[in-house]
């Protein structure tokens, strides 16, 4: 489960940078300096997720190699990442750190709202898939 939860932190972080400090160009990852310094701090975190999303894959083939990959829980893990990822941002990184918010020139509030309940949607996703995936250990082991 850990295995794709690092994949899905690690895909939420692509997600997250691609669409809203690239495409919409909404935010850097630090926004609190010049804007070669947000840039700089996207391509910090552009190399971590891409690091961490390679990690991942070679842990996951790992997984796969040697027999030991039970889908349910891999499901379980990616989306328990996603949601961790979605709600670390916005708590830590938004809030208590402020290194920079969603948008600017706009009220946040349904921003933070919609943000957060994604956060938790995807971590109750993963979660629910988490119980299911333990009341039956050995299904979906990789044949």
């Amino acid at each position: 489960m850990a295995v794709c939860a690092l994949i899905g932190v690690a895909v939420m972080a692509s997600f997250d940078e691609i669409v809203f400090h690239q495409l919409l160009g909404w935010h850097h990852f630090y926004d609190r300096s010049t804007t070669g310094v947000g840039l700089f701090s996207d391509g910090l975190l552009h190399s971590g997720e891409l690091l961490a999303l390679v990690a991942g894959f070679v842990l996951f083939a790992d997984l796969r190699r040697r027999r030991a990959l039970a889908p349910a829980h891999a499901w379980a893990g990616f989306f328990l990442g996603l949601g961790a990822f979605q709600l670390f941002d916005s708590v830590v990184d938004h809030k208590l750190l402020r290194l920079h918010q969603v948008r600017y020139g706009v009220d946040i509030t349904p921003y933070d709202w919609a943000w957060n309940l994604a956060g938790l949607a995807l971590l109750v996703i993963g979660a629910v898939l988490a119980v299911v995936a333990g009341r039956h250990p050995r299904r979906g082991l990789a044949s």
